[in-house]
């Protein structure tokens, strides 16, 4: 009797791994949607030491802290987690919360840092982007920081520049929320113009950022390395539309092979109060007003 040899059943995925410190109720409750079952095995920790002696025995892919503690504690759990795996991935969690615990984070290579309660959807667009780049230490470095002032360099990557927003948006904190999140959306669209037509998406190149808050208003300045533009000379930007054909800069910009988009410049302009570009081109300073007292300058 002929014996057919079945083919053998196809493996499965190998799922990633995840380390959870003491979550409360509401962070498991995230979880699902966030470290989906069928793409992750979650191990837990009932405490930060714990956590260490599961970390040296085994990598994780991800580690997210526990939001029981404090940011301090989060920061310096985060150090000894990267002296014993230099490269983990950890997101830390918190409901207390500083400038200066966001800058530490960042500092010590978090990977992202938020305040809680924060957007499911956000949680899980983080762990994406965490899981999508093998390389990322380095894409965020920090020259000099207090809460008031900031200089870093910024990789000219997507994922970079998700990040450093998360950052800026909890670097923010105290600020009203309406104007966290347009000084957040203005800064990333900012950025990414830095990022895709100075650095054209060269993770080699970087873009150098400034960030200074005063009492009355915030302040962030992004240099790119291109060699600039004239704000006339780019028709695929929508700042450069007639009032009559307010889509004329898609055309250009599928001519040019660039993304959707090109509302970047517009769409800042209407978020701050202040845009102001060098007269290169490849600097640019936006400036957000805190004190509602406080008219444009004209």
């Amino acid at each position: 009797m002929a014996v057919w040899n079945r083919p053998a059943p196809a493996t499965a995925k190998a799922r990633k791994t995840a380390l959870v410190i003491d979550p409360t109720d509401d962070v498991k409750a995230m979880l699902p949607n966030v470290l989906k079952p069928i793409e992750w095995k979650i191990d837990y920790a009932h405490d930060n030491d714990s956590a260490l002696e599961m970390i040296h025995k085994k990598p994780f892919d991800i580690v997210l802290s526990s939001e029981k503690g404090s940011g301090l504690e989060d920061v310096e759990v985060l150090r000894k987690i990267r002296s014993i795996r230099p490269h983990t991935r950890m997101i830390i969690l918190t409901t207390q919360s500083t400038p200066q615990l966001a800058i530490e984070a960042m500092r010590e290579h978090a990977f992202s840092y938020f305040k809680l309660p924060c957007s499911t959807d956000g949680l899980e667009e983080m762990v994406r982007i965490a899981m999508a780049n093998e390389v990322w230490d380095d894409g965020i470095d920090l020259v000099a920081a207090t809460p008031e002032w900031i200089r870093l360099h910024a990789r000219c990557d997507l994922a970079t520049a998700d990040r450093l927003t998360q950052f800026v948006f909890e670097m923010t904190d105290g600020i009203p929320l309406e104007d966290r999140k347009q000084l957040g959306l203005a800064f990333r669209e900012m950025l990414l113009n830095a990022i895709e037509h100075g650095g054209k998406f060269n993770p080699n190149e970087h873009v150098e950022i400034s960030y200074l808050r005063t009492k009355r208003s915030v302040a962030c300045r992004i240099s790119d390395p291109g060699t600039g533009f004239r704000l006339e000379d780019i028709p695929h930007s929508a700042i450069s539309n007639r009032p009559d054909s307010p889509f004329d800069h898609l055309e250009h910009r599928q001519i040019q092979g660039l993304r959707p988009g090109g509302y970047g410049i517009m769409m800042a302009r209407e978020l701050v109060d202040d845009l102001i570009y060098s007269e290169d081109g490849n600097e640019v300073v936006m400036v957000k007003y805190l004190d509602k007292h406080h008219n444009k300058p004209h």
